[in-house]
């Protein structure tokens, strides 16, 4: 049985959205999520957060990290990277995030994309929670 949103007559929910989509779009597009739920102003906001912490990430000449054999560390700091959705997908396809290891801002940069990062990957759990009713308003 697919698991489906409760209407907006319950909870705040999309009915007509089954969970892991609604969950892949919070990933996908920061904030996309919670504009689903009908938090304008919260969508706005984590929106404006994570694409700011990505760009500032890039402008300090930060690695937009992908995972390296033989290096187990670099397979949670991709997973964090890639939590950043389109935004990660984006970089990759137009060749942005390289990093500049010598720059002395390449750690501030890293630091700013793996937090855009993860803060999206939260905010999937704070929809999931929203969504199932384990958070209220």
């Amino acid at each position: 049985m697919p698991e489906v949103l409760p209407s907006p007559g319950t909870r705040r929910g999309v009915a007509w959205m089954p969970l892991p989509a609604l969950l892949f779009l919070t990933w996908l597009i920061p904030g996309l999520g919670h504009l689903l739920l009908r938090r304008r102003l919260n969508a706005v906001v984590f929106f404006a957060v994570i694409v700011v912490g990505f760009v500032v990430g890039v402008a300090l000449q930060g690695e937009v990290i992908v995972p390296h054999p033989g290096d187990p560390l670099s397979y949670a700091a991709a997973f964090a990277a890639a939590g950043n959705g389109v935004l990660f997908i984006a970089a990759k396809l137009l060749d942005a995030g390289q990093g500049v290891v010598t720059s002395p801002s390449y750690e501030f940069g890293n630091t700013f994309l793996l937090t855009a990062g993860m803060m999206n990957l939260l905010l999937m759990l704070d929809v999931y929670d929203i969504v199932t009713g384990k958070k209220d308003a």
